[in-house]
């Protein structure tokens, strides 16, 4: 049989710890092209590049596997991988090993979960992956068998359309992890502040600053399986509608107002 073709990305640059992990874990599973950003690109969120030209650096060939650089955003690696590298859709896009937590709302601003959910826009199956874990030598080797586990599944059984996953995987502190859990996101948000500070020719400037705030108590969420040992994974996808206020504002519809 064919290997499969994965397309892999992140938010941290092409020389991030995380990427290097999750390469090798792929190449256990099939063919890859490694497209990601020259530099960090962190909280981007799902921003793509239009009104400066993207360059792309070819790293390293060989057979079954390739890599490059670009400037651009992750949504654009995504974009540039399959649209002008391949030329051809991928049979799965990965993006991380984050280094930090993408959980609750921080899905909404992250370049990690831009990159699979550009994906699912295509509707090719892709799965975000993120280490809960904020030092500076965090340890990805752990989350190496959980990832090969749940790509393999997604690499076999495939996802409903239009769908992606995001995955979060609790810091290795001295207690084992305990499994994987399917999961919602919890609700939670940043209680954000800004530190006012003034540079030495006392020009403003600011510092954004906040604390996470969890107000979800739901067993059911993937901050309640991080913070309980356990692989959080949701399913995501863009439709951003609310659907359950549609028939509330049915009334609001008319005909013709002029």
């Amino acid at each position: 049989m064919q290997k499969p073709l994965i397309l892999i990305t992140n938010d941290d640059g092409i020389h991030a710890p995380g990427l290097r992990t999750l390469i090798q874990v792929m190449r256990n599973l099939g063919n890859v092209l490694i497209i990601a950003p020259d530099k960090p690109m962190s909280g981007m969120g799902h921003a793509v590049t239009i009104s400066s030209p993207l360059r792309v650096h070819k790293l390293k060939e060989e057979e079954g596997y390739s890599e490059y650089s670009c400037n651009g955003t992750p949504a654009d690696c995504v974009k540039l991988g399959q649209k002008a590298i391949l030329g051809r859709k991928p049979d799965l896009i990965v993006s991380g090993i984050n280094h930090g937590s993408n959980s609750s709302v921080n899905v909404i601003y992250s370049g990690t979960m831009a990159a699979v959910i550009e994906g699912a826009l295509e509707n090719i199956p892709a799965i975000g992956f993120s280490l809960d874990d904020y030092t500076f030598h965090a340890d990805f080797s752990k989350c190496a068998p959980y990832i090969e586990s749940i790509a393999g599944k997604v690499i076999s059984e495939g996802l409903p359309d239009y769908t992606c996953l995001n995955v979060n995987i609790p810091a290795v502190n001295g207690s084992p992890i305990r499994g994987i859990k399917v999961v919602r996101q919890a609700l939670a948000f940043w209680d954000e502040k800004f530190d006012h500070r003034r540079d030495p020719h006392n020009r403003d400037y600011y510092w954004l600053t906040g604390e996470f705030k969890n107000m979800d108590s739901g067993e059911d969420t993937d901050e309640w399986a991080l913070r309980n040992n356990y692989v959080a994974v949701v399913p995501v996808h863009f439709d951003l509608t609310s659907h359950k206020t549609i028939p509330l504002l049915k009334n609001w519809e008319t005909g013709n107002l002029n």
